[in-house]
């Protein structure tokens, strides 16, 4: 493996770029290991005026309900004091914006069911649901399938 190094004092933000032949165990586990590199590991979130501090990857889903960000895992919901647009930039490429009020893990979907206007999300192991709109459905698709090779 060539590994090699661009330093570039014009460039707005670091991009890593792997290129290869084919996507053998080495090359995705670096890819893998980057990825979760981009984000924090747990997140502050709040219920009952109690601080809970969540780790990134028992996250479901955030959505806003009533003005209010509100964090999903499994069997909970908690309240979280970021807007959507700032958890966009914090969460890194694991999480994506599906609809205009809900962000999702892409790590823990199970499955999608298509309709005419949006799209059900399922979860691993949870009875929760969320709808991603047309409008992202193209990219979350596009997104689930980089993510699975």
């Amino acid at each position: 493996m060539k590994v090699k190094l661009e330093i570039d004092p014009d460039a707005d933000e670091t991009e890593v770029v792997i290129k290869a032949k084919s996507i053998s165990p080495e090359i995705k586990q670096l890819y893998q290991s980057l990825q979760k590199k981009q984000h924090a590991d747990e997140i502050e979130c709040f219920k009952n005026h109690v601080s809970y501090y969540l780790p990134i990857d028992d996250i479901l889903f955030f959505e806003t309900d009533a003005k209010q960000v509100m964090v999903h895992t499994t069997n909970q919901a908690y309240l979280v004091k970021y807007k959507l647009y700032e958890l966009e930039n914090l969460l890194g490429t694991g999480f994506m914006r599906i609809s205009k009020s809900t962000i999702v893990n892409l790590d823990t979907i199970y499955g999608l069911t298509r309709s005419i206007s949006n799209c059900k999300i399922q979860f691993h192991d949870s009875y929760k649901t969320v709808y991603a709109s047309r409008r992202y459905y193209k990219d979350l698709c596009r997104r689930l399938n980089e993510r699975r090779f």
